[in-house]
């Protein structure tokens, strides 16, 4: 054989070569590779389908987030003075205005009744100035009339010829002196001295009594003591609380999604909120959406309100929020599996028809949720499409694809013959050992 036929078979080999690995990286079942008319022969490739359903699917959003109470309350003493008595214990439910603990409070108590003495002692002054002023005020008043009643007696007497002039200019001036002294009466009447040291010794009592008011800790809502980090005869340090309070009956998942995801997402959109561990969610509604970026991470701040009957969810716990954006009640359905990339950023799938003939297929996807995808564009409902497979269909030809023989498997098939070669190989395993034992 002469060296060009030798390069020709050479070539011819190598191309048959490669064709089988092709075909066999395909999944494809292949005969024939050992002769070149059978390799012209269509190739047999066995696949799994799924057809396209007409269902609901729904865009669900979701994030990790922290749980926070509906309310707190972390209640920080206003004066400083040592815990008499705590009247609650970590775990106790209160309601708002429950009496939670005393503070030592004897030396308040003392001021508190010093100052009421001392408002007594101003109000009982006040009283008698306000009386001795009004019955001054009404015996000058009584004078001033009086004497105005004469000097208008002697004027007309005067008239008549029956006084002289000396007695008419006498009568006026005791009007006059009597008006002076109703002048001096009204002013004596103005006790703002004495109110003023009225109400300072009034404003002195209050400030003790709010001292006094002050040891006693009450709740300023309702809910659960969730922190009580001192004991009784101990003194707080000043502005640290003595009580925490938290509102668990309701509670509120605080999440950060994307600019893109919240764009989606609108205030009362139905959620769920799962705890860290657990695989029941519980039902919520989307309260808030950030109309701000955290400037930190440039995502949005999103919050989800749920009803925590139980104390299911604990604040300050891990959690997952999954909001529902979208629904489309009757969307044409596919699972994503099925989905090819092309380089053009051409979204396909390999269709099959009545008979097994494959196809590429252009689509338009909408909503992604889990495994399932919403196609809007390019099939219908009851179109078959491959899902395993169908990369290795996408890597051939056109032409090569048209001659391709389907073989549909159905999802259990391949689990049983997952489970026959684990088996097989199993099988070989033992083989190999009792030919060691034979050996030794």
């Amino acid at each position: 054989m002469d060296t060009h036929s030798k390069r020709a078979t050479l070539k011819t080999q190598s191309t048959l070569i490669l064709s089988c690995l092709a075909l066999a990286a395909a999944g494809a079942l292949l005969s024939g590779c050992g002769s070149k008319d059978n390799a012209d022969e269509a190739p047999a490739v066995t696949v799994q389908v799924a057809s396209a359903e007409s269902e609901k699917i729904q865009a669900v959003i979701t994030a990790d987030a922290i749980i926070y109470p509906h309310d707190q309350a972390a209640i920080v003493p206003k004066i400083s003075a040592p815990v008499a008595k705590f009247y609650v214990d970590r775990g106790s439910a209160v309601h708002a205005g429950q009496l939670l603990a005393e503070l030592e409070n004897k030396d308040l108590a003392g001021a508190v009744t010093e100052n009421q003495g001392g408002f007594q002692q101003a109000d009982a002054a006040y009283q008698t100035a306000l009386q001795n002023a009004s019955q001054n005020l009404k015996l000058a008043q009584e004078q001033a009339d009086a004497q105005q009643k004469v000097f208008e007696n002697r004027q007309n007497l005067y008239k008549q010829g029956a006084v002289s002039a000396k007695d008419v200019d006498d009568a006026r001036i005791a009007l006059t002196q009597a008006q002076n002294q109703l002048a001096l009466a009204q002013k004596q009447l103005d006790l703002r001295a004495a109110e003023g040291q009225l109400n300072a010794a009034k404003g002195r009592t209050a400030s003790a009594e709010a001292q006094l008011s002050y040891t006693k800790i009450t709740s300023p809502i309702n809910g659960v003591i969730t922190d009580r980090p001192i004991y009784p005869g101990e003194m707080p340090a000043a502005g640290a609380p003595i009580l925490t309070v938290m509102d668990l009956s309701r509670v509120t998942a605080r999440a950060h999604v994307s600019q893109a995801d919240a764009a989606q997402l609108h205030v009362g959109d139905a959620a769920t909120i799962t705890m860290a561990g657990q695989t029941d969610g519980v039902p919520g509604k989307l309260t808030l959406v950030s109309p701000a970026l955290d400037p930190s991470s440039s995502t949005v701040e999103v919050w989800v309100e749920a009803a925590n009957p139980g104390n299911k969810l604990k604040a300050g716990a891990s959690a997952q929020v999954s909001v529902i954006a979208k629904t489309v009640a009757k969307a044409t359905v596919i699972p994503a599996a099925a989905l090819l990339t092309d380089t053009d950023g051409t979204t396909t799938v390999i269709q099959l028809d009545s008979s097994n003939k494959p196809k590429k297929q252009k689509v338009k996807t909408g909503i992604r949720n889990g495994d399932d995808v919403q196609i809007t564009d390019g099939l219908k409902p009851d179109d078959r499409v491959v899902t395993t497979g169908a990369f290795e269909l996408d890597r051939e030809d056109a032409d090569v694809l048209a001659k391709t023989k389907i073989n549909v498997q159905t999802a259990g098939a391949a689990d049983k013959d997952d489970d026959a070669g684990a088996d097989d190989k199993k099988d070989d395993g033992k083989k190999d050992d009792d030919k060691k034992d034979d050996d030794k």
